[in-house]
């Protein structure tokens, strides 16, 4: 049996880089390469929840790698040639308690 081994998304990050004349925030994006994240489908459980709570539909759940320190909230994300939007909180274990190499998920909705 192989080991699990996640695939290359881009993180597309926002980052505050001024104020426009009436005080809003202007934004740039930065594509930002992060390795060995898996993907996979949410559970029924997860689709319901994201509805109820969100209103949004999670079409997939991505598992981050232990040790990755960018802000997931509210990103875009690119992966399978496609724009998805990551939405709600981040889920995250204590990364000495939870095996293997991923400690953090979060769900993504189509963008485009």
């Amino acid at each position: 049996m192989g080991r699990l081994k996640g695939i290359k998304v881009i993180l597309v990050s926002k980052i505050e880089s001024g104020k426009d004349p009436f005080g809003n925030a202007i934004y740039d994006k930065k594509n930002i390469e992060v390795n060995n994240v898996l993907i996979g489908q949410p559970t029924t459980d997860d689709i319901t929840n994201s509805l109820n709570l969100y209103g949004k539909k999670a079409v997939y759940t991505l598992a981050i790698p232990k040790g990755d320190t960018n802000i997931w909230e509210n990103q875009e994300v690119i992966f399978f040639g496609q724009k998805w939007r990551v939405f709600g909180k981040v889920t995250q274990g204590i990364e000495n308690l939870v095996p293997l190499s991923w400690n953090k998920k979060v769900m993504v909705e189509s963008y485009e």
